[in-house]
């Protein structure tokens, strides 16, 4: 039987849904989303996706912020989307620096483990999208297809390169998003066709 595969988007979180920052973001006073990201996943909810975030959360070990400020951010976020029809099923993050040398902490896949035990799916094919390439190589061990957003470190991480093959490029999640819902828009119009849109080089618009 081949395989198909699930309705599920693995988004990570800081410079992909919100704005980022090198002094970590540690409070929902600092949690701003970034324009349109919300809309975007209220967008894929409504075209049947679940949307699940896969995030390092290394101020948690580093003494920033504690679990209260973590769990406050992302209320503010569940309900910034409830109001635009939207939702995240679950948040998988790994609280670790990297001297605690676990296997959550990304590029490391066990977040990306944890999301398709708790969903018991095969995430081949399913998309990933990151600002980093780290986001990008924690999925890609797994069969996720990876793609790149310009927003957060999105344009440092576009101009160092190596991205995994077959990545694609978007300016943020919004234009993802409209990508997505393209491509299976095209797909139910011909479903005997594959998508001959070829991947975004670097230095190339998506």
């Amino acid at each position: 039987m081949p395989h198909s595969t699930p309705k599920f988007v693995i988004l990570d979180r800081d410079g992909v849904i919100n704005l980022d920052s090198d002094q970590f973001i540690k409070s929902p006073e600092e949690w701003i989303p970034i324009p349109g990201s919300l809309e975007a996943i209220a967008a894929m909810n409504e075209a049947g996706y679940r949307v699940v975030v896969a995030s390092n959360q290394s101020g948690i070990g580093r003494g920033l912020f504690e679990m209260s400020a973590l769990n406050a951010m992302h209320e503010k976020m569940y309900k910034a989307l409830a109001r635009l029809g939207g939702r995240v099923e679950a948040i998988f993050f790994c609280p670790h620096t990297a001297a605690d040398e676990c296997d959550c902490r990304k590029p490391k896949p066990g977040l990306i483990a944890q999301a398709a035990h708790r969903f018991g799916i095969d995430v081949r094919g399913v998309p990933i999208v990151g600002d980093s390439l780290r986001d990008l190589q924690a999925g890609v061990v797994y069969g996720c297809v990876p793609h790149l957003v310009r927003t957060g470190k999105g344009e440092a991480t576009l101009a160092k390169g190596e991205l995994p093959p077959g990545t694609r490029v978007h300016d943020d999640l919004m234009a993802f998003s409209r990508w997505l819902l393209q491509r299976d828009s095209a797909a139910k119009a011909a479903p005997a066709s594959t998508d001959n849109c070829p991947p975004a080089q670097p230095g190339q618009p998506a």
